[in-house]
């Protein structure tokens, strides 16, 4: 691969969380430009937001920025086996309307506990339409965007709308947009819809697993790592061009290597 065709060139990673820019683009980041993550606070979780703060700040990248936005609490509540595209993501099941009324009843008990200010279902569209606004600004037509795949890794829904967020900017704007091979047991059905009866050309990258381990350890030492303490990176990661939307089902399809793994 020549500098003139590599995608690091002039790339920049957009997260959602805190610590998935160094879970599904480690082959990248050291190199990255800038890297921008669109969640800090967390209702259930009151100081989730102090603990990434002291974590970004003792982050071995020159130029980590976030949006400073809050999580809807959508994880888990997308019916993962049949899931439903929506405009803004993925669409929420009743999961969403139980967590809504275990914390109106938690809000009105005489102790202090988390609640969501807003109903899940509410706050995930909002986040939506915010992050196209934030983020509006900040992209150029020349970047190498890589972001999160169509089918959100291993199946969490803010994934999957960072997705819908940027797939609608690159419209817009003109970007590359690139996505990755990871793919797990839960997000496997919304994968597939994305297979393509052409192979699609894409990059392979080695890992860089010390500074993996680097970015992880910040994370780590500031109490607000949200993955596995035993995950191992894959060797390399793939890259393709992000698809404009889901492919036509048929009997046969191609996608590409996959760094699979269960949750």
């Amino acid at each position: 691969m020549t500098a003139e065709n590599d995608p690091r060139s002039n790339a920049v990673i957009i997260a959602a969380h805190p610590d998935d820019e160094i879970l599904w683009f480690s082959s990248v980041m050291r190199q990255a430009q800038q890297v921008i993550i669109l969640y800090r606070d967390f209702w259930a979780d009151p100081g989730i937001g102090v603990r990434r703060a002291e974590a970004i700040r003792n982050m071995p990248h020159p130029d980590v920025i976030w949006m400073e936005m809050t999580e809807a609490g959508a994880c888990g509540c997308a019916d993962w086996p049949s899931p439903t595209l929506t405009e803004t993501g993925l669409g929420l099941t009743s999961i969403a309307t139980l967590r809504d009324l275990k914390s109106r009843v938690v809000k009105a008990l005489p102790v202090s506990a988390p609640a969501a200010p807003l109903p899940i279902s509410q706050a995930y569209d909002a986040n939506f339409r915010e992050s196209i606004e934030r983020l509006r600004p900040l992209l150029r037509k020349n970047m190498n965007i890589f972001s999160h795949n169509p089918w959100g890794e291993y199946g969490h829904e803010d994934h999957v709308q960072c997705f819908r967020v940027l797939d609608v900017l690159r419209k817009e704007i003109g970007f590359k947009l690139w996505v990755s091979n990871y793919c797990s047991d839960r997000s496997l059905a919304l994968a597939q819809r994305y297979l393509r009866q052409q192979p699609s050309d894409f990059v392979r990258l080695p890992t860089d697993v010390p500074y993996a381990r680097q970015v992880a350890k910040a994370y780590k030492d500031a109490d607000c790592w949200t993955w596995d303490d035993g995950w191992e990176w894959f060797e390399d990661e793939c890259f393709v061009e992000a698809p404009s939307g889901p492919a036509i089902k048929a009997e046969q399809g191609h996608l590409f290597p996959l760094n699979f793994f269960t949750v």
